[in-house]
């Protein structure tokens, strides 16, 4: 059995296609399919049910391909710790962050990257915490910045980061002057903007104001934060956002955060990665320097501000 041998596997269960999985590998669909027949012989076992077309893996195909990625996986970190003896950590860090985390990610790589000069990052920021925890434990990303999950988080290693409180962004002129709080049905009431409601912080969003038998209908809905704030600065729309997005965005003057109160609606965000097999030197070392960082102290002093009225 070779690894080239459980690439093509792989890349097939992936891509549901001979022919797309054979150019993800770079070779003819004839020498892919050749290398996943001699994979079956060697087995004994019929891994992918054929028809005209990729018809889908058999139960054994199913629990090889779980196998295989693990394989896959270790392999390159075997090789990865091999260069990181020679001459430091080395290759591409995959990182996933759902969307309100997206910014925060910066500040983590910040010190890593200064640490790690020849690694390089790649950052994945507009899925949804499942899809994340699924693709880090299919060794498809290295690390996630996710809210903890306990039905998503299984085979993961969870690091604390920091802890997100949520703020009204709207324009100024939407509010009294000197206004600091505000209480969530009185938010409710404003034309809102507001992520959409598969991500995770639209559910805690959602959830807070059912508590005060408030269902609301945004008329703008999106998956980015970044979308919200640009509704916002229109003008014509106010929402809630996490606390930890105020150090990249522009506010005074035309757009002003405010506390939301009753409840202070508080989410830990967690640095994941995954807790089978020995794990790659990126991510141990990604790990390695989140658990140096002080990120609650920082956004702390960007909330101050609005603690002051400012």
């Amino acid at each position: 059995m070779l690894f080239r041998q459980l690439e093509y596997f792989v890349a097939v269960a992936q891509e549901r296609h001979f022919a797309r999985a054979a150019e993800k590998c770079y070779v003819s669909q004839p020498a892919l399919s050749s290398a996943i027949a001699k994979l079956e012989r060697e087995l004994n076992v019929t891994l992918i049910n054929r028809g005209h077309s990729f018809e889908g893996l058999t139960p054994e195909g199913e629990r090889l391909v779980v196998w295989a990625k693990r394989i896959l996986a270790e392999h390159d970190a075997f090789k990865a710790e091999v260069d990181a003896v020679r001459s430091g950590v080395t290759g591409t860090l995959r990182l996933g962050t759902v969307p309100s985390a997206s910014t925060t990610a910066s500040l983590v790589l910040s010190g890593f990257c200064s640490a790690h000069p020849l690694v390089k990052a790649q950052i994945c920021s507009r899925l949804a915490s499942t899809e994340l925890y699924r693709r880090l434990r299919d060794f498809e990303l290295d690390a996630v910045i996710a809210h903890p999950s306990a039905e998503d988080s299984r085979d993961v290693e969870l690091v604390p980061l920091y802890e997100e409180r949520y703020v009204l962004i709207a324009p100024a002129d939407m509010f009294p002057a000197g206004t600091s709080a505000l209480r969530w049905p009185d938010a409710a009431q404003l034309p809102l903007a507001l992520l959409s409601p598969d991500m995770r912080d639209r559910q805690m969003i959602d959830a807070v104001l059912a508590k005060h038998g408030i269902t609301v209908s945004p008329q703008v809905e999106t998956d980015s934060v970044a979308s919200l704030i640009a509704q916002v600065a229109t003008g014509h729309w106010a929402s809630i956002v996490p606390h930890t997005w105020l150090w990249t965005t522009p506010t005074g003057g035309e757009v002003r955060p405010v506390r939301l109160v009753d409840p202070i609606l508080k989410a830990q965000i967690t640095l994941a990665t995954n807790s089978t097999g020995p794990g790659s030197p990126v991510a141990r070392a990604l790990v390695a320097g989140a658990r140096e960082l002080a990120l609650d102290e920082f956004f702390d002093a960007r909330m101050s501000g609005i603690s002051r009225g400012r």
